[in-house]
């Protein structure tokens, strides 16, 4: 009877015939360069003429280094109760019942690959790790076996080394049938003849095809697998670690490709082919936030790092990364937005393009954040770009502090043609937009210039509103980012939510005019709560309509820090109901501290207090001094 067992540490299955247990050994080791020949998937049909061809080449391994019975790491297992024929009586992979067929077929694949790459210094925790991930490589061991036994050139190959050893007047140890190759034995056979220095698993277990593998582990020769497993882990650690933006990564390729509009080096060219190759398959360039898959795209996009020094490149750049303040956790966005960084010099590269922003005043920290969000401007193009933009805003008359402030908080900018900024700067002198009114637009805003089709359009909502050029230059001026912003998702929201309230259309124009910034609050977040306040404070919703018809600021106050203080004073302390805000909600504007205070308890002071709140705020000092103090 057969005894079925399972190699647990690699999930494995295989399948032993006790009949072979203590015989089946391998006399000749196939270890000849030559027999890789048949280690390839697609072989011949087994004719009399391949057979011809094919023998030699066994026959040419006859030479090589033999392994038996006594060899522990090659000898066929053994399994069942100590003392019974089917006790196994190896350590290393602790045994459950397992199936039979080609999944025992691939646990002894497993097991074996799993060996080879322990004795190659690879410990055991990676040696099963690499043997469960790398399937195709053991299915082109086990094809190749199986065309072997189709060829039968594995028990001719026993029986030429019988007749030697009967020429020899040498006594066989074995029959020919016991002297059968087993398929573990088989397996390592071809495996050591592949002569890859277990190069192939390792590589198809970081998620590389086999063809490509099979490429790249020609320049990786003279690497260790010890050595490569550690600058992985290294890599792995460093730059894949988990991230709370992973969904950042993908949208911010996105933006980066949509505002590049300057020729392009090689280096920016590679990341985009990059990009490419990654939004072609499922899931897009969303994908980039898989810390897994992120890590596979990188490796059979750029396998060069494989070569890289851990001592004198990678880790280098981590100790930069960190010592201008990019964390651990956000290093990956620079590696995976900007590939080509891990092969550029540190000190001739890196550090030389850093040192040229100290022209708009970046110090380390800026540093760091502007490659957080554009890593490209390390980038030769980019730094080309970088000079002609600081020399367009200075012919423009354009404020150097707002200048520095845009390129700093929104560096993307460099990746704009000279061309597009010009004609973004022409269009905002149509709503008459000066050159120190530019510097405040692009220091509060800096992505507008970047953002025409979207100017545009918020431009043509506007004026369908009632608001005129002129009213639309002053808003641009006051709140550039209203014209960043998305028109259904954001401004008509805004429009829909005042008009709920009752506030009329034709009182639409004066409230943006007045407060723009209202049209950048959000609505669940911010203006609704406010109004919600208001509400349970007395005020109906057609009071506060005709408060923000008349005072557009309204809802854009604080309710800890402006509207709570000031209505608990004016009911609490000044006695007043709070129905007279309705009448004077500029009434919020003023200091509690500085002004409604004073004034109140100077009023108080002469028993006119209970004069309206227009009369007691409306006024300047002098206009107040001479009506109540003289």
């Amino acid at each position: 009877m057969s005894a079925k067992f399972v190699t647990a540490n690699l999930g494995v299955n295989y399948y032993h015939s006790s009949a072979n247990a203590n015989n089946s050994t391998c006399e000749d080791a196939i270890a000849s360069r030559s027999s890789i020949m048949l280690c390839r998937i697609a072989c011949p049909a087994p004719t009399p003429r391949n057979r011809f061809r094919l023998q030699p080449l066994l026959r040419a391994s006859s030479s090589s280094s033999s392994f038996g019975a006594d060899d522990k790491s090659l000898s066929t297992p053994s399994f069942g109760n100590k003392g019974d024929e089917n006790y196994h009586s190896s350590s290393a992979f602790p045994l459950l019942p397992l199936k039979q067929g080609e999944e025992a077929e691939e646990g002894v694949a497993r097991q074996v690959v799993s060996e080879i790459l322990q004795e190659l210094g690879a410990s055991n925790e990676d040696s099963i790790d690499i043997a469960l991930h790398s399937p195709k490589y053991l299915a082109m061991l086990l094809d190749s076996v199986r065309e072997l036994d189709e060829l039968s050139l594995w028990n001719e190959q026993q029986q030429s080394n019988n007749k030697q050893q009967q020429h020899t007047k040498s006594e066989p140890s074995r029959s020919s049938s016991s002297n059968l190759l087993s398929l573990k034995q088989k397996l390592y056979c071809l495996a050591k003849n592949k002569g890859d220095k277990g190069l192939l698993p390792f590589l198809e277990s970081l998620g590389l095809s086999l063809p490509s593998a099979t490429r790249l582990a020609r320049s990786l020769s003279s690497q260790t697998l010890p050595n490569l497993l550690h600058k992985v882990k290294y890599m792995r650690k460093m730059f894949f670690s988990n991230s709370d933006d992973e969904g950042l990564i993908g949208k911010n390729a996105r933006r980066m490709m949509m505002h590049l509009s300057i020729s392009i080096d090689e280096d920016v060219q590679q990341t985009l082919s990059f990009f490419e190759k990654i939004a072609a398959r499922r899931g897009g360039l969303d994908m980039l936030g898989s810390h897994d898959a992120s890590f596979r795209y990188f490796v059979e996009s750029f396998p060069r790092f494989l070569l890289l020094s851990l001592e004198l490149q990678m880790k280098p750049l981590v100790e930069f990364l960190e010592d201008v303040g990019v964390p651990r956790g956000c290093m990956r966005n620079i590696l995976l937005l900007f590939p080509p960084i891990v092969f550029y010099d540190l000190e001739k590269d890196i550090k030389l393009r850093v040192k040229a922003f100290e022209k708009v005043g970046a110090g380390k920290e800026d540093s760091g954040r502007m490659l957080l969000k554009y890593p490209w401007i390390l980038s030769v193009g980019i730094q080309e770009n970088y000079e002609k933009v600081l020399s367009f805003f200075d012919m423009q008359k354009v404020p150097k502090a707002s200048v520095d402030f845009a390129i700093k908080s929104w560096p993307l900018i460099l990746g704009c043609s000279i061309s597009k900024l010009k004609l973004m700067v022409e269009q905002f002198g149509e709503f008459g937009v000066g050159n120190r009114q530019l510097g405040q637009i692009i220091a509060t805003s800096p992505q507008i210039l970047l953002r025409k089709q979207e100017f545009l359009l918020v431009v043509t909502f506007l004026k369908g509103l009632g608001l005129d050029e002129e009213s639309i230059g002053r808003v641009l001026c006051r709140c550039p980012e209203l014209f960043v912003t998305n028109i259904e998702k954001n401004l008509r929201k805004k429009i829909d939510f005042l008009t709920a309230i009752g506030v009329s259309k034709s009182h639409l124009p004066r409230v943006i005019r007045k407060y723009p910034e209202l049209f950048v609050c959000d609505v669940s977040r911010t203006m609704n709560p406010r109004m919600k306040y208001l509400m349970k404070s007395g005020l109906s919703k057609r009071d506060i309509a005709f408060m923000i018809g008349r005072f557009s600021p309204l809802l854009g106050y604080s309710i800890e820090e402006v509207l709570r203080p000031k209505l608990e004073f004016l009911v609490n302390i000044m006695g007043k109901p709070v129905k007279d805000v309705v009448e004077y909600p500029r009434y919020f504007s003023y200091s509690l501290e500085r002004k409604i205070k004073p004034r109140y308890w100077v009023l108080k002071g002469r028993n006119m207090e209970f004069c309206s709140l227009k009369d007691m705020l409306g006024k300047n000092d002098e206009e107040f001094a001479a009506e109540f103090l003289l």
